[in-house]
């Protein structure tokens, strides 16, 4: 039986891995500041703890595991990345659980480790145009991140980049672009615009407004969670290191984004763009080499994904207005 270690078990991504790795017949530690929010873990075993703690990690890697996906960071969506406010949290707290657990598993001799980056790292000067961003996986440097978060992740893929020519790590590298779906943040601040808006939608009435930060002309692409979590596992499962972007490439508008989602709702309400934190101007995914080095394409449009999404945080609003 495979043994996983699952590195930010309590959070989004995390807890969809550890039930998509439990499917499969994998033995699994999750590990995390807290339990999954919204619904049991089903990892066979699940330690509450920091992970910025190096005794800690050591503590967690008693073993050699045969594969560890590091998720674990401090982060959320514009409102929390791009503020300013919380930066030298995000740069501090994240740097040091990849300091600690690349060092924990080195001495473990466990080897393939996978890491989530982010999108966020690539230069800013790529992405201000929002019909045809520049993300090809080379077009990293030199390099500009528009955030202090990005700028983590980059210094972040250089530190397993040299664990794996120093040491003979199995680093693998994914750049996630956006992921989203059912079970994630939708109301504590740190949500991302798919969610953000749901819970718009979801809490509008029918004829009202909702609010969108900037002019609502920024675009991104969105990607399920069961893709992303195919698409991990593939490339943490080759014998490629990457770093390679896991998103798609089906780009949108916010606007075009709330409107979708107002359609699934079935209400007909006004957008009001208001002053907020937007990021870059344009952004999404070049699947060109993933599909080249793993064969990997997403499957799913983004409408089915958003159905998905919607529905359970209609569910989620619905509960939450009916203890009130």
């Amino acid at each position: 039986m495979k043994k996983v270690l699952v590195c930010g078990a309590g959070g989004f991504i995390g807890a969809h891995m550890v039930k998509r790795l439990k499917r499969e017949g994998c033995w699994v530690r999750g590990v995390d500041l807290k339990f999954p929010e919204f619904a049991e873990t089903e990892a066979d075993d699940f330690a509450v703890g920091d992970l910025r703690d190096p005794d800690f990690c050591r503590d967690i890697v008693d073993m050699r595991f045969d594969e560890v996906y590091q998720f674990a960071a401090d982060m959320g969506g514009a409102g929390y990345v791009f503020t300013g406010e919380n930066d030298a949290n995000i740069m501090h707290n994240s740097a040091l659980i990849n300091l600690n657990m690349l060092e924990a598993c080195h001495r473990r001799n466990t080897k393939r480790i996978f890491y989530s980056s982010s999108a966020c790292m690539y230069p800013e000067y790529n992405q201000t145009d929002p019909d045809n961003p520049n993300l090809s996986e080379d077009s990293a440097y030199p390099a500009q991140p528009d955030s202090e978060y990005g700028w983590e992740k980059l210094f972040s893929e250089r530190l397993y980049l040299a664990f794996h020519r120093n040491y003979g790590m199995e680093v693998r590298i994914g750049r996630y672009h956006n992921i989203f779906g059912p079970e994630g943040s939708w109301n504590d601040g740190r949500e991302k615009a798919p969610a953000a808006l749901c819970r718009k939608v979801a809490m509008a009435e029918d004829g009202g407004e909702i609010e969108i930060w900037g002019d609502g002309k920024q675009t991104r692409s969105f990607l399920y969670v069961d893709e992303c979590l195919e698409a991990t596992i593939r490339l943490t499962r080759s014998d490629w290191t990457g770093p390679v972007n896991i998103g798609s490439d089906e780009m949108v508008s916010i606007d075009e984004l709330a409107k979708m989602i107002m359609k699934i709702a079935g209400k007909n309400l006004k957008l009001k763009h208001v002053p907020g934190p937007t990021g870059v101007r344009g952004r999404t995914s070049d699947n060109t080499l993933i599909e080249q080095k793993l064969g990997w394409r997403p499957s799913m449009p983004l409408i089915e994904g958003l159905k998905k999404t919607y529905e359970w945080i209609n569910e989620q609003v619905q509960a939450s207005q009916g203890r009130q």
